[in-house]
């Protein structure tokens, strides 16, 4: 059913309604303690059509949606967990649970891929905060109101921006420095606004990052990364600034300017109601483009079929795949990872299973700290068993699709698991510490 036009509606779910929803799922008293001890440490946002819409809570906590935004006991190792269940027990202050906390928080590698030290930019000796520019053609900006999400995916691994810690914070306000900073770089030709989840801001407050962005002609494409069509369709079907988002969207296209956006589904279910088909109906009226695209994640979406299923639901939509990303190197990466060797049977064996308008996703893909690498498959050369690799984008664009070899290691999750093969060492390993941040900052 979808909601009347121009209501809201909108109630969020944080920490402290864990215990009256893990009621739901039928936990004792000590599980539900545990939980919220995981909870201090991993961020908890959810919404009421997350919690009545899309989760089956007769199979929670298995249910994969009640995984995909819950948090559970064993992601942290129970060392961790049962210090901060005791603390909690204990009714410690708020300081002792806090340091607790933000030791464990350390431990869990907040900003992987260098995105601190090697993505933020710099003009002269001025780092330019909430901006990252990793790839020479594509500027990332994280609008300051855009910093949180309808709901939080407990895989997330931009989950440092959202637990109150500034100095792992990346925001700005300042749009004016990011239209600066790109006519300085006429390299630059695609601006993606990210987060958290930018589609959190009301149109007016949109509308202010947007607009600057149509007077720089050397931009081909505005993105907009997002998870809002999985975890709060109405944003653009019955809200009260639905009608006005869209028609932003279509100022862009008429602009000349491509609008991308980047629609993040993790799981069939969530492209199962009428609204979200209704809500993709009017996103593409505008001439938008909206490519999909999620992480593979054990006991969530690690099975072949899923995956086709998504792929075959979201063209049929009129979507795009685009993406299939390994879990990346953060937060409870022990408790998600997939084994490369295991992610790249389940995309070859989704990939089989769908017609050639589905055929436009790539993956399986890690963004890793040189750039996005696809694991292209398994073979033997000279009597020696390898993954096959290559560069989809990279911050040398000179290794951007050449091929390159690993040893085999069925235990791999990442690629700094990995060991290359017939040389010592990889083609990204030669002089990457020296070229990226001077190039982009010049």
């Amino acid at each position: 059913m979808i909601p009347s036009q121009g209501t809201r509606g909108f109630r969020a779910y944080t920490a402290k309604h864990l215990d009256e929803l893990l009621g739901r799922a039928g936990f004792d008293g000590d599980a539900r303690l545990r939980v919220r001890a995981v909870a201090t440490v991993l961020p908890f946002r959810t919404n009421a059509y997350v919690v009545d819409e899309l989760i089956d809570w007769s199979a929670a906590p298995d249910d994969p949606i009640y995984r995909l935004v819950f948090p559970q006991e064993d992601m942290l190792p129970e060392a961790d967990v049962s210090r901060l269940a005791d603390l909690l027990r204990d009714e410690a202050s708020a300081a002792q649970l806090k340091a607790a906390a933000a030791e464990i928080r350390m431990r869990l590698n907040p900003h992987p891929a260098g995105q601190l030290e090697l993505n933020v930019p710099r003009v002269g000796l001025e780092t330019m905060q909430g901006m990252q520019h990793k790839y020479p053609e594509t500027v990332l900006f994280f609008p300051k109101q855009g910093q949180t999400c309808h709901a939080y995916c407990t895989y997330c691994f931009r989950w440092a921006q959202f637990i109150g810690e500034p100095d792992l914070k990346m925001a700005s306000d300042d749009v004016g420095r990011l239209v600066s900073y790109v006519g300085d770089h006429p390299e630059v030709t695609s601006v993606l606004l990210t987060g958290g989840d930018p589609m959190i801001m009301g149109e007016p407050v949109l509308r202010r990052y947007v607009e600057p962005l149509l007077q720089v002609e050397q931009i081909e494409s505005i993105r907009i990364g997002t998870k809002s069509l999985a975890y709060w369709p109405a944003r653009f079907v019955t809200d009260p600034d639905a009608d006005a988002t869209l028609e932003l969207f279509a100022e862009v296209v008429r602009s000349g300017k491509s609008l991308a956006f980047m629609a993040h589904f993790s799981h069939p279910r969530e492209l199962e109601s009428p609204i979200v088909e209704e809500a993709v109906r009017r996103i593409r009226d505008t001439g938008a483009v909206i490519r999909t695209q999620a992480p593979i994640i054990r006991s969530i979406n690690d099975s072949a079929a899923t995956w086709a299923s998504m792929w075959r639901r979201q063209s049929t939509l009129g979507m795009i795949p685009y993406y299939m990303f390994v879990e990346r190197d953060t937060g409870p990466q022990d408790y998600f990872a997939v084994p490369l060797v295991d992610a790249y049977e389940i995309f070859r064996d989704a990939y089989a299973q769908v017609s050639g308008v589905c055929r436009t996703v790539r993956g399986p893909s890690m963004s890793a700290t040189p750039g996005k690498v696809c694991v292209d498959g398994v073979t033997e050369i000279a009597g020696q068993k390898v993954f096959v690799l290559h560069f989809i984008q990279a911050r040398d664009p000179e290794i951007v699709g050449r091929p390159f070899f690993a040893r085999y290691d069925p235990e791999a999750v990442w690629l700094s698991d990995l060991r290359p093969a017939f040389a010592d060492r990889f083609p990204f390993e030669q002089g990457l510490e020296a070229a990226p941040l001077a190039r982009l900052s010049a």
